[in-house]
Order: C-alpha cells, then sequence, then structure tokens
C-alpha cells in the first residue's frame, strides 16, 4: 500500500469532515425515526466498508479494543441522529465538537500523554469560535437532545483514538460499528411507513458516500495525524453542517455564528501549519 504523507493525511480527515458535514441536514429531511435513518444508511455504509476492506487486502481484526471502539463510534452515530431530530443541528454538532477536550483527558489518562501547549491554546480558541457560532442557538429547550448529543461527543473520541490502542484496527472498527448501528435500527426501520424513492435516496447517499466514502478518508488520514490534530481539523464539520440545514433547511444563522465561523476556520488553518513546522523540526537532523 503506498504510504500517505502527513499532509496528505490531514486533506483526507478534512475531506471525510466534508462528507460527515451533510448529514445534519439529510437527517432533517428523511421524515423517518432517527434510529432507522442510522440503521438504513449504516446498512449500505457495511457494503462500501466491506468491499474496500476486500480490496485491499486487508484483514479483519475481531478483539476486545476493536470490538469496544466499534460500539463507542456505533453510539456516536446513534445519540448524534436523535439530537439532530430533537434539538437544532448547530446543537448537536457543537456539543458532539466537544470531543477534542475528551480526547486530551483519554491521552493523558490511558497514555499518558500530556498535552503540548498548542493544542491546548488551539482547543481553546476553537472552542471560543464555536461558543460565538451557536450561543443564539442554544436554549434550555431540547434538553434530551443536547444531553444526547454532549455525550456523543465523548464516544465520538474514540473515532480519533481508534488507532491508539493495542491490537486495534481502524477499518475494523467502522465495519463493526456499521453493523451494530444496522442491527440496532433494523427493528426501527421495519415500522416506518412513508419510505419513498426520495427517502431511500438519500439514505443510500448518506450510507455510501456521507458515512462509507468518509470513514475510508477517516482511516487512511488517522494512519499519519494524531488524534488531537484530526478532531481539531473535523471542526470543518461543525462550521458546514449547520450551513447546509441554515440553506435548505431554513434554520438561519446570523453575524455572531458566521463570527466563530471565521475563528474556527482560522484557528484550524493556523493550527495545521504550525504543527506541520513542528513536526518537519523534530525530524530535521
Amino acid at each position: 500500500m503506498k504510504k500517505i504523507s502527513a499532509s496528505n493525511g490531514s486533506f483526507y480527515i478534512l475531506l471525510a469532515a466534508l462528507l460527515f458535514s451533510s448529514g445534519g441536514l439529510l437527517i432533517k429531511l428523511i421524515p423517518w425515526n432517527p434510529v432507522a435513518i442510522n440503521g438504513a444508511r449504516n446498512i449500505f455504509a457495511v457494503v462500501v466498508t466491506y468491499f474496500y476492506i476486500k480490496k485491499l487486502g486487508h484483514k479483519i481484526v475481531v478483539n476486545v479494543p476493536v470490538i469496544l471502539c466499534a460500539c463507542a463510534v456505533a453510539a456516536t452515530c446513534i445519540m448524534y441522529s436523535i439530537a439532530a431530530k430533537l434539538t437544532t443541528a448547530a446543537n448537536a454538532i457543537v456539543l458532539q465538537y466537544t470531543s477534542p477536550i475528551f480526547i486530551i483527558l483519554f491521552m493523558w489518562i490511558f497514555f499518558k500523554q500530556k498535552p503540548h501547549r498548542l493544542d491546548l491554546i488551539t482547543c481553546f480558541v476553537v472552542s471560543c469560535g464555536i461558543v460565538c457560532f451557536f450561543l443564539e442557538s442554544l436554549s434550555p429547550s431540547g434538553t434530551v437532545g443536547n444531553l444526547l448529543a454532549l455525550l456523543s461527543g465523548v464516544t465520538y473520541a474514540c473515532v480519533f483514538m481508534a488507532n491508539m490502542f493495542k491490537g486495534s484496527d481502524s477499518l475494523s472498527i467502522y465495519l463493526f460499528s456499521q453493523i451494530i448501528g444496522a442491527v440496532v435500527g433494523l427493528p426501527f426501520l421495519m415500522i416506518q411507513t412513508n419510505i419513498t424513492a426520495a427517502s431511500l435516496g438519500a439514505v443510500a447517499f448518506m450510507g455510501l458516500i456521507q458515512v462509507g466514502l468518509a470513514y475510508m478518508f477517516m482511516s487512511k488520514g488517522l494512519a499519519t495525524t494524531p488524534p488531537v490534530t484530526a478532531s481539531i481539523l473535523c471542526m470543518l464539520e461543525p462550521i458546514l453542517n449547520p450551513m447546509w440545514v441554515a440553506v435548505f433547511y431554513g434554520e438561519k444563522m446570523t453575524a455572531l455564528p458566521l463570527l466563530g465561523c471565521f475563528i474556527v476556520l482560522i484557528s484550524v488553518a493556523v493550527y495545521n501549519v504550525l504543527t506541520q513546522l513542528r513536526v518537519k523540526k523534530s525530524n530535521v537532523p
């Protein structure tokens, strides 16, 4: 397999984030139970991921770290799907993107890796940007949705840490997480009565592209991208996600969220440049 450079790894992470960002809009548009939506898209995603693994000649790994991480990834998708129905797309995605905080905490606890000053500063600045972006949307309503979205931020940390656990394998994790999501969603899918060609086309797109292809890119990117870096690069998703919903679903954005968009994008760009410079400097003999 062709070796992926650190810069290419970052590019793949950004591509994954771009595809992920369409999820909020599609979940809003499909008139199904959110668990059914997640189950249906994962049926398609399983096919894509399985054949991709076979094409690579990659061995499917089954062990405790893989299954535990797969459960975490599946829980992330299920909780986010429900949250996106119960609260605004902005609320759901911003609360999920508290994940960098949990990554830093988990890396410190489980791997004894203290965060760099740049990681901490960037997390703080990005958090400020996200607060600006969603400040006008956050409200006491949709408490259950907000809580589920926040919990999905905890489990979402495992997506970026998939390669950190001994014996783990990111492709196997994604495959089994999709199988779990499909199985959990199947009973809800079977009782749906408003199945149309449009809704089937939407879940097919979600499964093949928004989940299947996105996780291929994520797997490639995580091969050379540290977890905290990957999670910060994926901040592109919480910017684009509510933008698509605003344009095509009518959840409006005002000046304050746009300011947050600017802060986050600039922070991500500066962080990526400084990280690459730090890596190059450490590799200089």
